[in-house]
This record gives structure tokens, C-alpha cells and sequence, in this order.
């Protein structure tokens, strides 16, 4: 069961670029594709046919999850899920990484994870989007589309069998936004039966790296909206947040924010890599997860974030690290407003055992710490993976012996699309920076049809309260 993954536009570029290398981390696959077995001292093994009187004798065991020959297949099984082995013995990600403008793919291919990704997987055009929706989807993009889905089909063929597909991008840009349409059209006419899952860096209330942020936004998720599984959202002005008061990081960057969001993806994904008493995959987020087919934009929590200074004072129980992502401050999304929870689906990674998470999820309920929507009343997805996060050897985020990671449907996202609203609705009057859409192709009667829809999505989420 593969899941092939597609990196979109700068930031899905960027942050794709830091998720296989924390994947690499986890399944002992090097840089240059080699895969490093982790020798296990602890394990003890007897040669045949020498003396065992009095004596111990060790030999090299390599650890792939347990030190079991059925362990190690599982731990190749899951190894292929993400990864494609090649002829020479090396693997490969199943990853497709695009931008319109070369700067970006340049530093993947020139930098220090160049051997592991194949040429086929790594596109771009001659002219970026130039933060225009427009341009991604009507004109500039096109240019390199039939080069996409080739790589796309032969990626696909050369799977077993097909999971779904994962998307990373940021909805503010024009590549992002635009051309990130017409692959997700693709893939729904071409693939209509495998579920797309989005990792979506949304806009954030208060920072914004582009004026049209608002038009290239509400424009994707028209473009969209019936055509994606689940989407994660995610935003800039949080994980800075998160950065400068759990991190102790000032100032931090892109590469900061990236580490983040890679840290959590990679819990999201645990369960589908690695084997685990209690497994969750794409089906099961989308069956836990969204109501309504429209109704499907969980937020990220993740708990504990916490550098490596701090994390031997920091608590490792069950019961407060799941106490930890019910808070605000925890999610990788602004939303102040704790809403009404639709559904939460609860990941835990490491020493975890179901006894713990059952007593930490009853704790939640009798002391009412979170509202879930009348008719919704258990509300609660479990996943227990053993594999443990592994820390980048930067060490700005440390890798504790349990972690959890929290996908949650809420009403708490209608602030997010109200502001988004706003802003959107005061540009159009006065049909500001109209003139750049229309002149690559776009019709202005689709700007009001894609603020109907997204008025519409509000609507509904706040209909569920």
C-alpha cells in the first residue's frame, strides 16, 4: 500500500524537503539512499557450535522496530509504503516536487539530499506564478502540467498497490494555489478512487507575505473543494508562535517553521510506516474526521514541542501530554476560540499502551475540558504507534520517548474563514488587483462564484455549532 507524496511551490518544495529527511531519520535511509541498519548492541545471539559454557556471546543484530525476522518484513513493508527500491539497491521517495520558477528545486538537487531523489521527480518550469493564481492555473502552468502527470502516472505504475496521495503547499502563492488546482483536478479525473490527503499552509490573521493572499486562497479552495479527502491546516503566524515561546528561538525561519511541521507529518504518518497496536491510515482519517464531504479541514496539535535544553524537565505521563494538545497554543493553526469539537483523532508514538491513553481520554471527558457538538457525543480516534520520533541532528526540536499528535475537526476554524471572508470581500469591491487575473485567462464572474462557495463553507461549519 504506497502513498505518493507531491510537493508543490516554494514552501511545499521546502517543507517536503525537511519531511523526507526526517522520514530518512526514522527508517535508517541515508541522504544518499542507502539504508543504514541500526545495530541493536543490546540484542544477544548464539553462534551454532561454540562453547556456551559460562559464556556470553555477543553478535550484531540490526534493530528494524523489533529483533524478530517477521519484524524486519514488517520493517521492509513499511519502508516501501514511502519509499521505491531501485536497481542498484539504493531507495528513492515516492515524491514529485514542482515549482514554476527553478530557484527552489535548484537548492533540493544541489544540496545535501541530491542522490536521493530521482531527476524524474523533480520539475519546474522556466517563469514562476508570480504569487497569481491565474498564472498557476491558466498559463505559466501549464507549460510543465503534461511533465507532472507523466511523472505521476510512471510513479503510480511502479506501485503495488496505491493508498492515496499526500500533498504539501501553501495556499497564499500563486504555484501553491493555481497550479496545485490543476494537478488535484488531474489526479480526481485519473485516480478518482484514491483519497488525497493536503498538508495546507494556510494565511495567517496577522502576517502575510503577499497582498493577494485572500484572492489566490478562496480560488483554490473553489477550485478544490469537492475534489480533496481532508485537508490539514496548518499557518505561518502559529508555528512562529510556537517557535518563540516553546523553542526559546527570537527569530525564527522558514527552516525552523519546516522542522515543525515535519515533526508533526511525521506523527501523522507513523502508523502507515510502522506497525502499531492501534493503526490509522488515510481511510480512517476521512472516516473519523469529516461529517460532511465538504466539512473536512482538521487542525494540527502536537505535543510536546520542547528543545533539547528543556526536554528532561518536561513531563512525560500520558495524561498531561494529552491534556497538552487540547490547548490552544499547541496548535499549528491561530484559532484562539476553542469552538466545538466535531471529532479528534488522537496519534501517540513510543511507550504508550492503551490503558493510559483510555484513562487520559476519561479524564477529558469527566473534567468537560473540551465541548464536542451534541451530535457527536464520542468524538474520540485512537492510534498507538512504538516506533519513537527521532530529533534532526540541529536538535531545535528534541524527539521525547512519547509524543502525541492531534487531527481535530472543529468549529473553532470558522474564525479563520470569517477573517478570510473579509479580506476577500473588500478587495473584490473594489476590484482590486482584478486586472493581473483576468489578463492570464481568468473571468471575473469566477470570483464571485468562489466567494459564494466559501461564504457557503462558513455557513456550514457554523451550522454544526
Amino acid at each position: 500500500m504506497a502513498v505518493v507524496s507531491l510537493h508543490i511551490g516554494q514552501a511545499g518544495v521546502q517543507l517536503g524537503n525537511v519531511c523526507w529527511s526526517q522520514y530518512g531519520l526514522e527508517h535508517g535511509v541515508s541522504e544518499s539512499g542507502e539504508l543504514e541498519l541500526k545495530e541493536n548492541p543490546s540484542t544477544m545471539t548464539i553462534r551454532s557450535g561454540e562453547d556456551l559454557s559460562g559464556t556470553t556471546i555477543k553478535s550484531r543484530a540490526y534493530d528494524f522496530g523489533d529483533n524478530q525476522e517477521n519484524d524486519h518484513l514488517k520493517g521492509m513493508e513499511g519502508l516501501q509504503v514511502f519509499y521505491q527500491e531501485l536497481s542498484n539497491g539504493h531507495w528513492s521517495p515516492r515524491a514529485i516536487f514542482v515549482d514554476l520558477e527553478s530557484t527552489v528545486i535548484d537548492e533540493v538537487k544541489n544540496g545535501s539530499a541530491k542522490s536521493l531523489y530521482s531527476p524524474h521527480s523533480m520539475v519546474n518550469g522556466i517563469e514562476d506564478a508570480a504569487n497569481n493564481y491565474a498564472r498557476g492555473y491558466c498559463s505559466a502552468g501549464r507549460s510543465v502540467e503534461s511533465h507532472v502527470e507523466d511523472s505521476l502516472r510512471s510513479m503510480v505504475e511502479m506501485c503495488d498497490k496505491i493508498q492515496g496521495f499526500m500533498m504539501t503547499h501553501s495556499t497564499g502563492g500563486g504555484t501553491g494555489s493555481g497550479f496545485h488546482a490543476l494537478v488535484t483536478e488531474y489526479i480526481n479525473e485519473e485516480f478518482a478512487k484514491d483519497p488525497i490527503i493536503g498538508i495546507e499552509i494556510f494565511p495567517s490573521p496577522k502576517l502575510s507575505t503577499a497582498v493577494v493572499e485572500p484572492y489566490n486562497t478562496v480560488l483554490n479552495k473553489h477550485a478544490t473543494l469537492d475534489k480533496i479527502g481532508c485537508v490539514f491546516l496548518c499557518d505561518n503566524e502559529a508555528m512562529y508562535n510556537i517557535c518563540q515561546n516553546k523553542l526559546g528561538i527570537d527569530s525564527p525561519n522558514y527552516q525552523n517553521l519546516n522542522r515543525i511541521l515535519s515533526t508533526t507529518i511525521s506523527s501523522m504518518t507513523s502508523s502507515i510506516r510502522f506497525k502499531g497496536s492501534l493503526n490509522a491510515d488515510f481511510v480512517d482519517f476521512q472516516t473519523n474526521l469529516v461529517p460532511y464531504p465538504k466539512i473536512h479541514f482538521p487542525i494540527i496539535t502536537y505535543a510536546p514541542i520542547v528543545n533539547t535544553r528543556k526536554v528532561f524537565h518536561e513531563s512525560l505521563s500520558i495524561l498531561d501530554l494529552t491534556f497538552q494538545v487540547f490547548h490552544p497554543q499547541a496548535r499549528l493553526s491561530t484559532c484562539d476560540d476553542d469552538g466545538r469539537y466535531i471529532a479528534c483523532c488522537l496519534l501517540y508514538r513510543g511507550d504508550v499502551t492503551p490503558k493510559d491513553v483510555n484513562y487520559a481520554i476519561a479524564q477529558i471527558k469527566e473534567k468537560k475540558f473540551v465541548k464536542f457538538v451534541d451530535w457527536s457525543p464520542t468524538g474520540f480516534k485512537v492510534g498507538i504507534n512504538h516506533k519513537t520520533a527521532e530529533s534532526h541532528q540541529d536538535g531545535s526540536i528534541a524527539a521525547p520517548k512519547k509524543t502525541v499528535c492531534m487531527l481535530t475537526n472543529t468549529t473553532a476554524i470558522t474564525k479563520c474563514l470569517h477573517s478570510l471572508n473579509n479580506k476577500y470581500d473588500m478587495m473584490l469591491k473594489r476590484r482590486a488587483f482584478l486586472h493581473w487575473y483576468t489578463g492570464e485567462g481568468m473571468m471575473e464572474q469566477e470570483f464571485h462564484e468562489a466567494q459564494a462557495n466559501l461564504l457557503t463553507l462558513e455557513t456550514d461549519y457554523h451550522c454544526l455549532l
